[in-house]
């Protein structure tokens, strides 16, 4: 019986979109991926020790593209004026 792979998808992130993820996490905010299924995630948002999740499913690729979001909207709440 082999491995199954799981196959989130490829998306290539802007440098604008690794500014965004490189300041959230140097901050506290870690966004991350939860499997549901092989196929399905939801998104994980930990802020200083506390962590909620998502109530929606992504798909392959859909997933990077919404954790990509998540920074961005934190960052430019949180960390905009601070860089």
């Amino acid at each position: 019986m082999g491995v199954k792979r799981i196959n989130m998808g490829h998306y290539m992130a802007t440098s604008e979109e690794r500014k965004h993820m490189q300041w959230c996490i140097n901050n506290g905010i870690k966004i991350s991926p939860f499997a549901h299924s092989t196929y399905e995630w939801y998104i994980d948002i930990e802020i200083n020790g506390k962590k909620n999740r998502s109530p929606y499913l992504y798909k392959k690729v859909q997933i990077w593209e919404e954790i990509f979001k998540f920074y961005k909207y934190y960052y430019n709440k949180y960390g905009k004026n601070t860089i």
